[in-house]
């Protein structure tokens, strides 16, 4: 008995008789909605346990001897396919013309449908110095100049020609995607007319200020996506009316891991991009074009799912539930004495009457 009688004395929550609690309307109301806000934070600290947090880190990047993959996706409304290249140069000095490293070309009508596929696989790849670069311009153009004052233009270059101007005519765009493989150094991409015979070229267009280069970048990417990425030049539109120019695209990019909770790594890259745009006048010697010039940030952002632990679920529940329980009753003892207070007074002043 001295035991029972122990533990009944440290009961934290000692029970009345049946007969000694009275219940109210006022009591069921608060009880009700009492019963709505628990059962809704409840809810909401279910889901948000549930849900998945991520962290983000930054350490310095170690990674040496990668390649740089570039997703491309991009429709060019005003130039036909013919015309259309794709060129690269990075630091090191390597530079590709009109790149055949899984790109592809859709003709599109004037109304943006699909009339032809062309794969494009001339690449032409040349390894060598800024410097010889210059050099070896200057002797190319000597050389197709004296061609061109000695034969004049072939019959492949008028073909062309006559095939391209027909193809302006009808409003002809081209659509460009695929996946570049490029060094991971600081380098540019860019589309443009580069890749004709600087005289084929004027034939065409009579001139720079002549070639559209309106495009629309559907994705540009470098690499693959995980959930939340955001790429700021998806789904960019620039479309120009009745003049010409170059744009120019910096873009920093930030080589990126993310780690699901299943443990798997992905590796891929996020950027920031500013915008330039140039505009042409008739005395400009260069080519309208798109340049996309990029360079690499040497810190490496990872990103890691996690999960909050139940115990930590556990705490918010009872934090959560058991404050609102105590408002609720201390709700419920105020609206009972004001209500009592209000239903007395009648009855005080009737019995000195």
């Amino acid at each position: 008995m001295g035991v029972k009688q122990a533990l009944r004395s440290i009961d934290a929550f000692p029970r009345a008789e049946d007969h000694l609690l009275q219940k109210t309307q006022s009591g069921a109301v608060v009880s009700i909605v009492g019963l709505l806000i628990m059962a809704t934070l409840f809810l909401h600290e279910l889901s948000y346990y549930l849900n998945t947090l991520t962290v983000h880190q930054m350490s310095v990047d170690l990674k040496r001897g990668e390649t740089l993959p570039i997703h491309v996706n991009m429709t060019f409304p005003s130039l036909p396919c013919d015309v259309l290249s794709m060129d690269a140069i990075d630091m090191s000095g390597k530079h590709e013309v009109d790149l055949d490293t899984n790109i592809w070309k859709l003709r599109l009508n004037s109304h943006g449908h699909i009339i032809g596929t062309e794969y494009i696989s001339d690449l032409v790849e040349k390894e060598h110095d800024h410097s010889s670069h210059k050099h070896d311009g200057k002797e190319e153009r000597k050389n197709e100049t004296e061609a061109v004052n000695t034969l004049g233009f072939d019959e492949a270059a008028e073909t062309m020609i006559k095939k391209v101007k027909q193809a302006l005519a009808d409003g002809e765009g081209c659509r460009v995607y695929g996946v570049l493989d490029v060094q991971r150094v600081a380098g540019n991409f860019h589309v443009s007319v580069h890749g004709l015979n600087i005289y084929v070229a004027q034939m065409i267009f009579g001139g720079s200020k002549n070639v559209n280069v309106s495009h629309m970048i559907h994705d540009l990417s470098f690499g693959p996506k995980y959930p939340g990425i955001h790429n700021p030049l998806d789904d960019t539109n620039r479309i120009l009316r009745d003049t010409s120019g170059t744009f120019k695209y910096y873009i920093k990019i930030v080589p990126t891991e993310y780690r699901y909770l299943s443990k798997d790594v992905l590796t891929t890259n996020q950027y920031s991009v500013t915008e330039y745009y140039t505009p042409m006048n008739e005395f400009d010697r260069t080519w309208p074009a798109v340049y996309f010039l990029y360079d690499l940030s040497p810190i490496t952002v990872t990103i890691r799912e996690e999960r909050r632990s139940f115990l930590h679920l556990i705490t918010r529940l009872c934090a959560v539930l058991g404050g609102t329980f105590a408002l609720t009753g201390m709700l419920d003892r105020w609206m009972f004495r004001l209500i009592e207070s209000f239903t007395k007074k009648p009855s005080t002043r009737s019995i000195h009457k």
